[in-house]
This record gives structure tokens, sequence and C-alpha cells, in this order.
């Protein structure tokens, strides 16, 4: 059978090096896959699919330093793991059998036993057996920490099966967003990521496992390992699976183009990925390390992980160019490489990922491009504005006054960002009316002051701290809002400026009636904000556009998202059990609706961030710099995006939440409940927009008379061209803004 489309110039900036031990472990896992049962009688594989794939080929060049002992068990789970994918296929996709499925899948948690010692239940078939004798073998040499860790992104790989399963049902293809996301727990890399931890004997310290820098390293390793996978797979699960979840097809459809277009598209995505990993461990590792006062042992092994997750790339493409399981006519050597020589020559920097690279940071800033470009916006939701708006109008510049935000901060050169006027046009409690139309006077006030501080704050790094590039000062400041915001009830310091006052007073107000849990995760998504605002400084001091996912999932915090949605959940703890708000679908809701709000607001601040105050981060520009488009380009793909987040957040509340109620079966108090949330969330969306429309944050004619920015100095406009052109597939497949589609914004 031809290829659909032929197999892209793919960037490998890491040599790919071969572990000498592939012989002893591929005689090692064949005897090891026959004793669970997964050969011949399994109805799933025979010993010559076993070897046509070549699992201990795979982790021969993903592992190429580990010991022979500690690549035959990674080369044993691999084996399980692909074994499971294909056993799953068998049982539960051909003919759709969720309810089947999810038992199935129920009882593999059961064979990973977080206490040592203990006792699991007897196999039923050859995956519970292997799972059950691979935990056994490898958990007794990691900590409680990496165990958990594991076991975690072990069941997310097996259980998001599921989310596959469902789609292939309804024959829904996912948005890009959605699809990112999803892949990262079917297709499994944060699960290999583990045991790039248990392979390199370098475990990661847990005061480092959940921080930003390896957060990110893990999810562009895994992103650029799916994206890979899907390039290679597409022939075999797309042609003769009948498998809908698939990158390349997730571009075909996302950008009505052909295979080869849509391949070329993933391919630059998985580049832009990899430069997103190195950017990572550059620039955000290091002061990581020393932040954490980490012992030389320990930073040893956080470089050695590093390292590990950098010999993944590299070997896991040189197998995929040589396994029968994929598609790489044409790309296969005809033997692995081994010797230094032969390494580094699979070393490949290519002129398309080199151009990206640059693009990324040639931006020019301070251009001049007019009035935001406005589509016609699909809002299917409504909303109703709060009887109590006019008060909290006058009561918001009250307490702004009172807080201090209208003056300069003593001794802080630029801190005048403020004043009455600027106020006034943002006009916050519009915002909070139609986010909150049954609050009552005093809630409402607290969700436009909530609103008013995290939107001042904002405005306030890059003022103060921005423009000096005080990057060391930033970090200080944002350490010292969490003293204001006690989990214990204990006094706060004295406030040094409006910021810190301000929050001190919000917490007073918010916090205090919550239970010890709801105040932890409030105060942990108003930390996720002031976090992502350090992270904007450091992408501003880079003057790096950022990598388009690492965007996405920043923008929900810079936006202030779960800080707003954590208010509309306030009062729901005790209804609600916390894994609900936890789980995959609920997350996937919230997600859908704060991109869809996020992207909405970057249509609308285009030419206030772009013009007036020369930022990077603004997902249009994300979109023209990624794709190399202009302007009205950027504006097209950006609401295809939010049109597609839409839908998803549709069909979340309609499909997946309600089978999600019955998984756990929630009473019909919890269920009312959640209904509630949903409306609240669609509240948020619909009253997002029409703040947008009314207020005068971002207008040209207010713009320019300085009312919504006046503390900006000015600076170069009209210099230079945008460097993006419309490229052919954009232009030929219609992607330029037909007449009358887009409207200038207050036209």
């Amino acid at each position: 059978m031809a290829q659909p489309f032929s197999l892209p110039d793919f960037y490998v900036p890491y040599p790919a090096r071969l572990n000498p031990h592939l012989e002893a472990a591929r005689s090692h896992t064949r005897a090891w896959a026959r004793g669970m049962g997964m050969l011949e009688g399994s109805g799933v594989w025979e010993e010559k699919d076993l070897e046509s794939h070549d699992y201990a080929l795979l982790c021969a060049y993903t592992h190429p330093d580990c010991p022979s002992d500690a690549l035959s068990l990674v080369t044993d789970w691999y084996v399980w793991v692909f074994f499971f994918d294909d056993h799953f296929l068998e049982l539960f996709k051909r003919s759709p059998d969720r309810e089947g499925a999810k038992r199935y899948l129920d009882r593999l948690p059961a064979f990973m036993p977080m206490e040592r010692g203990a006792a699991t239940p007897e196999p039923a078939n050859p995956v519970e057996a292997g799972l059950a004798d691979l935990w056994a073998r490898t958990v007794p040499g990691m900590s409680d920490a990496w165990r958990a860790r594991f076991a975690e992104s072990t069941e997310n790989l097996l259980n998001e099966s599921l989310w596959e399963l469902s789609n292939i049902d309804e024959g829904r293809i996912a948005n890009p967003v959605e699809y990112i996301e999803m892949r990262r727990k079917v297709g499994g890399a944060p699960w290999s990521a583990g045991l790039v931890e248990y392979a390199a004997d370098a475990e990661v310290p847990a005061s480092l496992a959940h921080s930003r820098p390896l957060r990110v390293l893990r999810d562009a390793f895994s992103d650029a390992v799916h994206l890979r996978n899907d390039l290679f797979s597409y022939q075999r699960e797309v042609e003769e699976e009948g498998e809908n979840s698939n990158g390349v097809l997730v571009m075909e459809r996302f950008l009505d183009c052909s295979a080869q277009e849509a391949a070329e598209a993933v391919n630059d995505l998985l580049t832009s990925r990899l430069q997103q990993f190195e950017n990572t461990a550059l620039t955000e590792l290091p002061p990581l390390c020393a932040e954490k006062g980490l012992s030389l042992e320990e930073t040893a092994a956080v470089l050695a992980y590093v390292k590990g997750l950098q010999d993944w790339q590299s070997g896991g493409h040189e197998w995929h160019r040589r396994s029968s399981r994929y598609m790489n006519e044409g790309a296969a050597a005809s033997e692995p490489l081994s010797g230094l020589g032969m390494a580094a020559a699979s070393v490949r920097f290519t002129p398309r990922s080199e151009s990206a690279r640059l693009r990324g940071r040639a931006h020019v800033p301070y251009q001049h491009v007019g009035p935001s470009l406005l589509p016609d916006f699909e809002m299917p939701f409504t909303t109703t504005l709060s009887p109590h708006l006019a008060g909290a109008r006058v009561r918001i510049v009250e307490w702004s006054r009172r807080m201090g935000l209208l003056e300069a901060q003593p001794g802080v050169p630029g801190s005048h960002i403020w004043d009455e006027n600027r106020l006034i046009a943002t006009d916050l409690p519009l915002c909070a009316a139609g986010l909150a139309p049954e609050a009552t006077p005093d809630e409402l006030d607290l969700s436009s002051a909530w609103l008013t501080w995290g939107t001042y704050g904002d405005d306030w790094y890059p003022a103060v701290h921005g423009r000096t590039r005080d990057l060391a000062g930033a970090r200080l400041a944002n350490e010292r809002l969490s003293l204001f915001m006690p989990l214990d009830g204990s006094a706060v310091p004295e406030p040094a400026d409006a910021l810190e006052r301000g929050l001190a007073d919000l917490w007073r107000r918010t916090a205090g009636p919550m239970d010890a849990g709801a105040r932890r995760s409030f105060r942990e998504a108003v930390e996720s904000m002031t976090a992502s605002w350090l992270w904007e400084l450091a992408n501003q001091a880079q003057h790096r556009v950022p990598d388009p996912v690492d965007y996405v999932e920043m923008r929900r915090a810079t936006f202030g998202s779960d800080l707003t949605m954590s208010l509309c959940r306030l009062g729901h703890g005790r209804k609600v059990p916390q894994e609900v708000y936890r789980s995959g679908p609920l997350r996937s809701l919230e997600n859908a609706a704060a991109d869809y709000a996020c992207l909405l607001n970057d249509l609308f601040s285009y030419q206030k961030e772009i013009e007036f105050e020369g930022e990077v981060h603004n997902g249009v520009l994300v979109v023209q710099n990624f794709f190399a488009v202009d302007y009205p380009t950027g504006v097209e793909i950006v609401h295809d995006l939010m049109k597609g987040r839409m839908r998803q957040f549709q069909h979340v509340a309609e499909h997946e939440l309600p089978v999600l109620y019955d998984d756990l079966c929630l009473d019909a108090e919890a269920r009312e409940t959640l209904a509630g949330y949903v409306r609240e969330l669609q509240h948020w969306m619909a009253g997002i927009l029409i703040w947008h429309r009314e207020c005068r944050r971002y207008r040209e004619e207010d713009l320019r008379r300085g009312s919504a920015a006046p503390w900006h100095l000015g600076g170069p406009t009209g210099l230079g061209t945008s460097a993006a052109g419309i490229t052919r597939l954009l232009t030929r497949r219609g992607r330029v803004s037909p007449a009358g589609r887009v409207q200038r914004a207050g036209a």
C-alpha cells in the first residue's frame, strides 16, 4: 500500500546511540512475553509480531547507557504497554464496548499497590499478569513519591483509552488543543519519562517534580514523542484501524488541508516542542536548582534525567525509522547506527527548524497594526447583568483609592500605572456583573475587586519590572505576595505597595469562611496567576514569541482563569467530591472555556499589546509566528480554534459529564450542583464577551488618548513589516478572511 504522504524532514538535535546489551534484552523479553501469555494463544500477538516490532531495539536506542538488567526490565515494560494497546483494541475498539472496557480498566490499579509488599489479585489476562510482575520488579528501588507519580501516569495511560473509545464510537475528531492534552495521557510519554528516571538512575527530587520547569520538560518531551509517533503511525492507525486519534488527521480537519500539508504542520509543532524543551532546560532549570538549594548529587540526577529525555527523543526517532510497526518507506537505514561517528551523523538541523527558531526571536515590537480585527463571534450562551452593577462601579473606585491602586508607589519608578479614568474605562464591575448575575452586592463587590486586583497586577509587573528587565526583583516581589495569603489565619506583614495591600484585603474577605482544603486550592489558583507574570517577563527579556502549546497552557494562568473559576466554585465543595473537579472531563470543560475566553481577549487586545506595549504574549501573534502568516490570517485561525474549543465545551457538557456522573455514582444534589456550575461557566464566557465589547480598555481612540494605557512611554511605531507572509497552504485553502467576516474594533 502506498504511503499517504512523504515523511517530513525531521529536526533531530541529539545523537542516537545504541545500548550494547540489545541482544540480551531481545532474548529476555521474548521469554518474558511468552511466560506472561502474550504470544501464541493470546489472540493478539504471535512471536513473529514481537520480533518484527522489536521493542528491545526501541529501548536500546532510547536508553543507551543503562546496564543490562535495567534494559531488560524497561523493555518488558514497553512490551507490556504495546501489548495492552493492541489487546484493548481487539477487545473493545473494533466493536466498541465501553462498559466492558471500564470493567477491564478498573481492575488494573489493584496490580500497582502503594503499600510495599501488599498482595495483588489473581491475574485474569496477560495484561494483568504483566503489570503485577513488572510492578514488583521495579518499585523496590524507587521512592514512594516516584511510585505515586508513576502509578498515576500509568492509570492515566490506561483510563484515557476510554476517551479514544468514545471518540471512535461518535466519529468525533478532537480540536488541536484538546488533542495535545489528551494525547499526553493516552500516548504514554509521561509514563515513559517516569521510566527514564528508573533507567538513568536519576530520580527527580520530590521538591522539583511538580514545578513548572520539570512539568514543561516532561510535557514538551511527551508532545514531541507523540507527534513523531503520529507521523509514522498515520497509515496504520487512520487508514487500517479506523482510529481518529492522530495529530496529522486532527490538523487535516482543522486546517482543511491535505495529509501531506498536515504532516508538515505536525512536524513544525514537533520541532517547536523540542525547541521549547531546549529553552526550558537552559533558561529555567538552572535557576530552579539553585533556588531549591539542591545538593551536587541531586543536581546531577536532574541533569541526568534531562539527558535521558534527550536520548529518548533521538532513539525513539531512530526506532520509528526501522520498526515494521510503522510507515517508514525510504526512512530506514540498512544497519543500526553504532560508533561515535555514526551516532553524531544522526543529528539533523533543518532549514525549516532553524527558520522557525529565528522567526520566534525576530518580532519587531511596537509595529503599527491599526484597530484590532474582530470576527463575528458565535456565542451560544447568554447572561444578564447584575442589578447591583451601578453601585459596584462606585464602590470599586472607592476600594481602589483606599488600596492605593490609583497613585504612584513611594520609591518605585514607573508605578503610577492607573488613575481613576483608566479604572473607570476598564470597568471590571461590568465583567463581574455578567459572570455572576445573581450575586449579592457584597459578592459582586468582592468579584469586582479580585478582577481589578488581577488586572492591576498584570499591568504592574511589565511596567515596574519588565522595562528594566528586573527579573530578580519580580521574583522576590512574587514570593512576598504569598505571605499575604496565610492558610492558618496568621498575621501578615505590613504591605509595601498597593498590590500587596489589595491582596491582603481580598484574602481576608475571601478565605476567612473557607475550610482548609478550599483555602489551599484558592491560594494555589492565585499563585498560579502571579507566577505566570514571571513567565511573561522572562519571555519578554529573551524577546521570544512563545511556543504555541506553552502559550495556550500558560495563558489560562495569565488570564486568571483558575482564580475566577475558583470564585464560581466557592460553596460547591461540600456538595461535590473533589475528585469530580480533578477529573478529566471537568478539567477539559474548564480548559475549553478558559481557552475560548483567553483567545477572545487576545483578539480584542491585539493593538494594545502589539502596537502600544511591544508585547510578545498574544495568541494571534503566536499563530502568526508559528504558521508564518499575516495578521488577518492569524485572526481567522485563532477564531477557528475558539469555535473548536466552544464545540468541545458543549460536547463535554452534553456527553462526557453524564457518563462521569454515572461512573462516580453521584447523587441528585451533586448532579444539580454541577449542572449549575456548567451554567456559571456559560455565564462566564458570555459575560467576558459583553465586557470586551463594552469596556474602553482596548479601543483605539482610548489607547491613543492614554486612558487605557497612561504608563506607555512610547516606542518605535510603523518600523518594519511583518516577517510573516500568507503561506501557500493557508491562502489556497481560503484561510484569509473574506470580506465582511472581520471588523475593526470599535467599528
